[in-house]
């Protein structure tokens, strides 16, 4: 897409067993570029938690800010939008996993050479709410053929699969890497972490009030494969 349509989203934190996740309301949102341009978000209905915005410029390479001030406190997060390859080809091989017979799948790109790149890829399957991540880096493939890899042992024929690479930060891609690990530590969801993964967003107001996630800006490349 032309990027000018973007969406944020803000909710709070809720028990794990919790079906409703709490959404952000009221909030005063913007995002800043590093030629000082605005663009406003605008929450889309009352309670939504849903911000909006129509004429976002996405500029490869460009800086933005992302300003969220609710309840008199003001959080900022800074990033910058990165390219990504485009997607050359998907191959699938049916006699994976220990079994040799799980389904996998593998996307391949050309990584830009002279340049460090990281990479974040999401898979969502037929049947499946929330989607699969995966980072991934070019230290070893650099200017070379690079991947990304999935295997679901549930997974089969005629189902779909949507893919979508995103070019990342490093931090973010720090970020994701130890989000991937806790969630899928030997106690899943209940595995506890050293300490909590802090994201880019500062409460400038109350440094100790900090918020979790993270904001970021990215290009993407998107590809919708039928399992065979």
């Amino acid at each position: 897409t032309t990027g000018e349509n973007q969406l944020i989203k803000l909710t709070t934190t809720t028990g794990y067993y919790d079906s409703t996740i709490p959404t952000v309301s009221g909030a005063e949102v913007w995002v800043t570029n590093g030629a000082n341009d605005v663009f406003l978000f605008t929450e889309t209905t009352p309670l939504s938690g849903e911000y909006r915005c129509s004429n976002f410029v996405p500029e490869i390479n460009q800086t933005y800010q992302l300003n969220v001030v609710l309840n008199g406190q003001t959080y900022t997060a800074t990033e910058i939008l990165h390219a990504v390859p485009t997607i050359d080809s998907i191959e699938q091989n049916n006699e994976g996993g220990f079994s040799g017979t799980d389904i996998e799948i593998k996307t391949f790109f050309y990584d830009p050479a002279n340049a460090d790149n990281y990479y974040l890829f999401q898979y969502l399957s037929s049947g499946t709410v929330i989607p699969k991540y995966d980072v991934g880096n070019d230290e070893f493939t650099q200017g070379n053929i690079n991947f990304g890899f999935y295997s679901n042992d549930k997974i089969k024929s005629g189902d779909q699969l949507d893919i979508t690479l995103s070019g990342i930060s490093k931090r973010y891609f720090e970020y994701m890497n130890k989000l991937i690990l806790i969630s899928g530590g030997s106690n899943g969801p209940f595995s506890t972490p050293s300490a909590n993964v802090k994201g880019n967003i500062i409460n400038t107001t109350q440094l100790d009030n900090y918020a979790l996630g993270y904001f970021s800006v990215a290009e993407t490349d998107f590809k919708h494969y039928d399992v065979e």
